[in-house]
């Protein structure tokens, strides 16, 4: 199986999505949040932003599925 670009960049994509969420669920966003606080006041992270992402990836990641780019 080749692994083309778009795989890759995909997987990278659906990687830092699950990371982001685990993130805010577990309750080290707010850690995020004080440690970096000029990056986190302009990209919090939250439970219902990073759980928005994952659903825009995983769906990014259907429609890439059905043109046959993931495989």
């Amino acid at each position: 199986m080749e692994l083309q670009i778009e795989t890759i960049v995909y997987l990278l994509v659906l990687v830092d999505a699950i990371f982001a969420t685990l993130t805010a669920w577990t309750g080290m966003g707010e850690y995020f949040n004080k440690r970096y606080s000029i990056f986190g006041r302009y990209f919090p992270i939250t439970r219902g932003w990073t759980t928005y992402y994952l659903v825009l990836v995983l769906w990014v990641g259907s429609a890439l599925v059905r043109l046959g780019t993931l495989g």
